[in-house]
């Protein structure tokens, strides 16, 4: 396949070729770039191997470009305007629902920490040591001279006062 048969197939093909091109991507500046882009590719391909089948990889080319085109549009128009001030985007209101959930936050980290206020020194260091520094119940036990089975009591204990305060503020 040489250059000038690509040359004459594009070229009988050309009008077809953007009209897909638009329908694709609705715009005809658009259609011309990629119907450009789909030139060049094709030969460039034809440079580097024989194509067995011109008017298809032709056809199949300008129709991955334009996919290409579509799909970057679609995940540009997901993002951050590029040209939106930082400003602006700081001053975006968040929704009620955003605002209600970090009342609600604060009412349960209140309600919790009031209640851990109430607890003995021991279940406050037991509660520390395994929810907040992760140590397990072995070294607990071992750091404060009392059985597993105790920290696993008193663990239960705080736990299930946790619990209480996230539902009555949940009612």
């Amino acid at each position: 396949m040489t250059q000038s048969h690509f040359n004459t197939v594009f070229l009988a093909r050309r009008t077809i070729l953007l009209r897909t091109l638009q329908r694709m991507v609705r715009s005809h500046t658009t259609a011309e770039d990629l119907l450009q882009e789909t030139y060049l590719r094709v030969a460039r391909a034809l440079a580097e191997r024989a194509i067995q089948h011109l008017e298809p990889f032709v056809f199949q080319t300008a129709r991955n470009l334009a996919l290409d085109f579509l799909r970057a549009q679609r995940i540009h128009a997901r993002t951050l305007v590029d040209d939106a001030p930082v400003s602006d985007i700081h001053n975006v209101v968040a929704p009620n629902g955003a605002l209600d959930d970090a009342a609600h936050a604060n009412r349960l980290l209140e309600g919790l920490n009031a209640s851990l206020e109430t607890l003995t020194p021991r279940q406050q260091s037991i509660f520390t040591l395994s929810r907040l520094h992760g140590a397990s119940y072995l070294e607990i036990a071992e750091q404060l001279g009392v059985s597993t089975s105790t920290v696993q009591k008193e663990l239960k204990l705080v736990m299930a006062l946790c619990l209480s305060v996230a539902a009555r503020l949940d009612h």
